[in-house]
């Protein structure tokens, strides 16, 4: 995991990319029950975060976050990752994968507007309906040449990785991808992997 100073050569995109080195350490020494911290399935929102308080005949009771006592039955329930894993860049190193742990993370990682997330082979980007700082100039040549695993999930890091070892590259959106900024920039990136001895576009413009 790159340190803060690593991440100095993403410039202003850092903190939109990775998390700092204080809220890691945070989120390692935070007190967490393997045995009782859950999520459990809840009708108006999907899956809640939650502590088991009991199991009984193929029923668990679990209260929520909110205050809430729900008593569902033990498929309703999904073991929670330990919080070292909050805002994981890859989704397949989670302890407990499933639906509610990968939609946890996403809204997390959403929340603080890291809009690019790994899960495998797979790079799963949110929309974020705003600009950020994610396409500059330097963000492009910190991409540049590194292995996927060398650096924060990215766009570029997909585009220029297919072109260093030759990759196909299956792009799905429920609109034509092509049309989508992201997809617009992946191409420029991948249009400038070739070039890898000149400066990037001074001006990266979506047309």
């Amino acid at each position: 995991m790159s340190s803060d100073q690593e991440m100095a050569i993403f410039g202003e995109a850092a903190p939109y990319l990775r998390k700092s080195e204080k809220e890691r350490i945070e989120a390692q020494n935070r007190p967490f029950d393997a045995k009782t911290s859950v999520f459990v399935a809840e009708p108006k929102e999907s899956f809640v975060k939650g502590t088991i308080q009991s199991r009984e005949g193929g029923k668990v009771t679990v209260k929520t976050e909110a205050g809430a006592t729900l008593t569902v039955k033990e498929d309703q329930v999904f073991p929670m990752n330990p919080p070292k894993f909050d805002k994981i860049e890859d989704m397949a190193m989670m302890t407990h994968l499933h639906e509610p742990g990968v939609l946890y993370n996403l809204k997390e990682r959403y929340a603080a507007w890291m809009i690019y997330t790994y899960s495998g082979l797979f790079c799963v980007t949110v929309n974020p309906y705003k600009w950020l700082p994610v396409y500059n100039p330097e963000v492009v040549t910190a991409y540049r040449g590194k292995k996927r695993q060398e650096a924060p999930p990215h766009i570029f890091s997909i585009s220029d990785n297919a072109y260093q070892f030759m990759l196909t590259v299956l792009c799905h959106n429920r609109r034509h991808w092509g049309e989508e900024e992201g997809g617009t920039y992946f191409w420029q990136n991948a249009g400038e992997s070739g070039c890898r001895d000149q400066e990037p576009s001074s001006a990266w413009t979506v047309r």
